[in-house]
């Protein structure tokens, strides 16, 4: 008979303990651990491969001068945006997860990835649906490409037999959490099974050279379900973020070995599915109303795309002990910092005002470049006094109200005036890297948050 083990794992990030407990002494969470039963290898036999995931044949050491690169060792997917977040395509071998929230499109772009590769032998396996609902997806999104094959299984021994005797240029496994190994007795979606089905996928990866894709489920607070070694196994996480009620989806790398983790790509979500959003800055100011108080214009730089934002304020009396802050978008620390310095350097009074900011569009900024355009904008919302809308404003600002120098200012000064707008202003340490600018574009420097009161308000 075999012997079985009760052990207890934790959900968030994987330490094993022998009993259960509260919180986690790892991650310090509470409530995560889950039961896990797992059965001794010394009387079962089956149980002792339970932890093989197979040889990678016959493997020896290699000199880096043995070792070759060529351009081939890229697969593009046909998708621009999704090539750049994975740094030029997907790399043989590797190990690709995608999470998101539910109805996000994370499904639809893998979809979407198998239509746009007409040359590459596809296998999608689905454990949440049917060959014929994934053949009714396909059908809704035009797919042509026939070197496609749809499997629905969940048994993840099964799916690898499947992947190395059909030998498929790219494998798909949607989701991880619904698949399970039978050496293991706990159910699928639990942290043994995810995490050992995983292991199993990246063996063979290795070995045989595939790349594969698997999507992930996330929890309530965003972040990947599954403890969190499963980051730790992949070579490449992927988060699809965005609100389902919104058009625009951002896909950003959270962890790349083969590429910038500073990559963004933008998709509009259609009837149609999703479509790539190739000139972002003209889309996120859109819809942007001239003539209006409490709006300014910034520009973030994400890897080496130049993105120009609106950003809106909001500056209201309180009805309020305490006054509100509230941000949308940017951080909400640093969004307080700011409001302090605004009353000290500037005798702005906001303390018994509500501050709203928003940035439009849906896009998350973690970079001190948008700090003038927040500050100018806070200012304009409070005074009613529109900025002018030709007016791109880049900076960051210090705790004594000083206008600090920014990163590759010349990028984001040269989409700005691609965009039309005449004065760009810009910290004045950046002023000597700017390039020559066409008539009607003005670039001009500052030192100081008084020194740009002066120029847009």
């Amino acid at each position: 008979m075999s012997k079985s083990k009760v052990q207890f794992v934790c959900s968030n990030c994987g330490y094993i303990s022998p009993r259960w407990i509260g919180k986690c002494s790892e991650c310090n969470e509470w409530n995560t651990f889950v039961e896990e039963t797992s059965i001794s290898s010394t009387d079962n036999p089956k149980a002792k491969g339970a932890r093989s995931y197979g040889s990678s044949g016959a493997a020896r050491p290699l000199k880096l001068s043995e070792i070759t690169l060529s351009e081939e060792d890229r697969i593009l997917t046909g998708i621009a945006e999704l090539d750049r977040v994975l740094g030029g395509g997907i790399m043989h071998g590797s190990l690709v997860l995608i999470g998101g929230d539910p109805g996000i499109g994370k499904s639809t772009l893998l979809m979407q990835m198998v239509r746009g590769m007409l040359t590459a032998k596809t296998l999608y396996v689905s454990g949440e649906e049917s060959p014929k609902q994934l053949k009714s997806r396909a059908e809704r999104l035009l797919m042509k490409n026939e070197d496609v094959s749809f499997m629905g299984e969940t048994d993840i021994e099964r799916i690898i037999e499947e992947a190395r005797s059909s030998s498929p240029d790219v494998l798909i496994v949607d989701s991880i959490q619904t698949m399970y190994r039978p050496a293991m007795e706990s159910a699928p979606g639990s942290v043994g099974q995810v995490r050992e089905c995983t292991a199993m996928l990246l063996q063979f990866a290795k070995s045989s050279g595939i790349p594969i894709f698997i999507v992930g489920h996330v929890t309530k607070e965003g972040a990947i379900a599954g403890p969190k070694v499963l980051e730790h196994i992949v070579d490449t996480v992927l988060q699809f973020e965005g609100e389902r009620t919104h058009a625009y989806r951002i896909l950003r790398a959270a962890k790349n070995r083969y590429g910038s983790t500073n990559e963004i790509g933008v998709f509009s979500m259609s009837s149609e599915g999703l479509m790539e959003v190739p000139n972002p800055s003209e889309v996120f100011l859109s819809e942007r109303q001239y003539g209006s108080s409490g709006s300014a214009v910034c520009c973030i730089l994400e890897g080496t795309r130049p993105l120009l934002l609106e950003v809106q304020a909001l500056v209201s009396p309180t009805h309020y002990n305490n006054p509100q802050r509230t941000t949308t978008g940017y951080d909400y620390r640093r969004i307080a910092m700011l409001l302090a310095v605004l009353e000290r350097r500037l005798g702005a009074r906001l303390a018994n005002q509500d501050v709203f900011i928003n940035i439009a569009g849906g896009l998350t900024v973690d970079e001190p470049a948008a700090d003038l355009a927040i500050v100018m904008a806070v200012l304009s919302s409070m005074k009613d006094i529109p900025l002018d809308s030709k007016s791109c404003l880049i900076g960051e600002v210090g705790l004594g109200g000083e206008v600090r120098a920014v990163a590759q200012a010349e990028l984001r000064v040269m989409e700005a005036a691609k965009l039309g707008f005449e004065r760009i202003i810009v910290p004045k340490s950046n002023l000597k890297s700017m390039p020559k600018m066409k008539s009607g574009t003005r670039v001009e420097g500052v030192d100081t948050l008084s020194q740009v009161v002066k120029l847009v308000l």
